[in-house]
């Protein structure tokens, strides 16, 4: 079976952060990551080459696959920050429709700027898609 390719890499979210050439993308990434440290608890580690995570936790599914993954995170992309959490979770219906602008996908988040949400809202749906993590995966 093929090893899990994102993966904690020691590497330095600074560093990362520091590739990131357009300025106020680079300053929403800083503020999502201390937005994101702040209701996790956890600090920022660098999964793979491009996704800020933040915790862990181990999956294995019924075909035998198993492997280790950030609760949550997020990476700056070409036109939008994605942000990484469960599809869904008690509570998150009533809260998207307070975030202000984003697009949602299968288990992604997508901002084009971090202005364009409500902070506190956002942090709220952090919260809930990690505990329904830790809740799904007996952590």
């Amino acid at each position: 079976m093929a090893e899990n390719k994102t993966k904690p890499t020691g590497e330095s979210v600074e560093s990362y952060f520091a590739t990131i050439h357009d300025q106020p993308r680079r300053d929403d990434c800083e503020g999502l990551a201390r937005l994101m440290s702040q209701a996790t608890h956890q600090p920022a580690k660098m999964w793979g080459t491009s996704i800020v995570g933040f915790g862990s936790y181990h999956y294995k599914y019924a075909s035998g696959r198993e492997g280790d993954s950030c609760l949550t995170g997020f990476s700056s992309r070409k036109s939008d920050i994605a942000i990484y959490l469960v599809a869904d979770f008690p509570g998150r219906d009533e809260l998207l429709p307070k975030l202000g602008k984003y697009k949602l996908g299968k288990g992604c988040l997508y901002l084009r700027r971090l202005a364009d949400v409500d902070l506190a809202i956002l942090e709220q749906l952090i919260v809930g898609a990690v505990a329904a993590r830790k809740r799904q995966h007996g952590e």
